[in-house]
Formats: C-alpha cells, sequence, structure tokens
C-alpha cells in the first residue's frame, strides 16, 4: 500500500522565536491587567465582590483574592515578558487562571469563562513547550551557569591530572630509591 503523509517540518529555532512571541504576548497582557489595576486596588476589590454577590464563595474569600489579583498579574506579566522565572510563572498563572474561573462559572458567566479557556490553552502551550525557551533571561542564566560550572569542572580535572602525575612521580622515585 502507498500511504500519502504530509510531514510538517518544523524548524527549532523558529518555534523558539514563536515561543519568545507567544510569551511576551501573554506577559504583556497579563502586565497590563495588572498595571491598570494596581493603582486602584480598592475599586477592583468593590467591582469583584459586587460582581460575585450572588456566588457561593463568601465574601471575605472573593475580597482576599480580589487583593492579590492586580499584583499577580502585574508580577507574572512582568516575568512572562522578560523571561525570567518562567515556568514558576506560568504556574502561578495557571493558578490565578483556575480560581477566576471558579469565581466566574460560579455566577454562570458562560461568555468569560469561554474566553478564559484561550487563556488556558495559552498558559498550556507555553508550559508544555518550556524548552524552547531559548530567548529569554532564564535561557542565558541557565548557559552563565553551566559555563560557569564546565569552567571549575575543567579546573577540577587540571588540578586532578597535575596531582596525579606529581603521585605518579614520588612514588616511583620512592620505589627506585628502595
Amino acid at each position: 500500500m502507498n500511504e500519502n503523509r504530509t510531514y510538517i517540518n518544523l524548524r527549532d529555532k523558529d518555534i523558539a522565536i514563536a515561543y519568545l512571541l507567544l510569551r511576551v504576548l501573554i506577559g504583556v497582557n497579563y502586565f497590563n491587567h495588572g498595571f491598570t489595576r494596581i493603582g486602584n486596588i480598592p475599586g477592583f476589590v468593590e467591582a469583584t465582590v459586587k460582581q460575585l454577590e450572588n456566588s457561593y464563595f463568601p465574601e471575605f474569600l472573593v475580597r482576599l483574592n480580589s487583593y492579590l489579583v492586580p499584583p499577580v498579574e502585574l508580577i507574572v506579566g512582568i516575568l512572562l515578558t522578560i523571561g525570567l522565572a518562567t515556568r514558576s510563572a506560568l504556574i502561578v498563572t495557571f493558578v490565578l487562571m483556575i480560581i477566576l474561573k471558579l469565581g466566574v462559572t460560579s455566577i454562570q458567566n458562560w461568555g468569560a469563562a469561554t474566553s478564559m479557556l484561550s487563556y488556558g490553552l495559552v498558559l498550556f502551550i507555553l508550559l508544555a513547550a518550556n524548552s524552547f525557551n531559548i530567548y529569554s533571561i532564564d535561557h542565558w542564566r541557565s548557559k552563565k551557569q553551566n559555563l560557569a560550572n564546565s569552567s571549575t569542572r575543567s579546573q577540577q580535572n587540571i588540578l586532578n591530572f597535575s596531582f596525579t602525575k606529581l603521585g605518579w612521580k614520588r612514588r616511583r622515585q620512592q620505589r627506585q630509591n628502595f
């Protein structure tokens, strides 16, 4: 049998560039969510409490989470945009989205719940493909650390080699003297 197969040829560099752009896009989005709310957290909290007044969540829990949302969005937005602590920032963002999803579905705001699925998909892609995060501070720091570790190992190997050779010479001289 002759099967016709279509293969997609994806280059690693292209995937890495796409990863960078998607990471920056979602980072800027979260940054702006947090940045626009951070100056008026009490107003954001009151609006959220009012929006969720018919939910099954107690008001104190809604207030607590509402105070945390803007700074968390701002911080993860910055981290994702610059590519620092990317994996951790993605996990925190996923948890944030789950909490927000609980809120909007508790009041049956299915429009918001549906649009939040797109955030979930983007976060999933970024977390699952984190190995392509080569244009980031994380990758730069990792390379720098690996280089430092490599240099240290190299120096240790040279010292070990030197001491071994030196030890061999001494042992040979000691044997010859006996």
